[in-house]
């Protein structure tokens, strides 16, 4: 299971569980992935939405293609972090927002197996096309030499909500 530590969330009054936060990573559609970037204009933050699937355990995977910016950012920093944010409810008369989120840190590991590539798509297939699988499969192993898988090992979870009652 992963490792989830809420000691230094500031708000000790919106700790959203550990049930609800794995409830989240499971079933959430998409998060922000945020990496360290550096180039020839120097350092900052570089954070994207990304679909992703969640083994049950100690690993995050994303998939993309063979090369772009994101797989030059994680080459040269391996560390980030990645927010995935559930279910929110503006309330505009009460001047604030209901919402769930949990923030996972760890490092994002380009070269893994192909068998661990593979079962991996067969997770995200799993989690967004379950109806299409076979279909699914076929395309992976069509596309194969063109997709990359990164594997982000996780080091920590945390999260936090807000629940409001009007």
């Amino acid at each position: 299971m992963m490792n989830y530590i809420n000691d230094n969330v500031r708000r000790q009054d919106r700790l959203l569980d550990e049930k609800n936060a794995t409830d989240l990573l499971h079933s959430g559609e998409f998060g922000f992935l945020s990496m360290v970037e550096t180039d020839a204009k120097g350092s900052g933050a570089y954070g994207i939405p990304i679909s992703y699937v969640w083994d049950g355990g100690k690993v995050i995977y994303f998939h993309c293609a063979p090369e772009g910016h994101k797989l030059n950012c994680l080459r040269d920093n391996s560390r980030v972090s990645f927010c995935v944010v559930g279910q929110t409810n503006l309330i505009p008369h009460e001047f604030t927002i209901a919402y769930e989120s949990i923030i996972v840190r760890g490092t994002a590991v380009l070269d893994i197996s192909a068998e661990e590539r593979m079962r991996a798509l067969k997770l995200i297939l799993d989690k967004y096309s379950p109806n299409d699988k076979v279909t699914g499969l076929k395309y992976a192993e069509k596309s194969f030499h063109l997709t990359t898988i990164i594997r982000l090992d996780i080091s920590a979870v945390s999260g936090k909500t807000k629940r409001v009652i009007s």
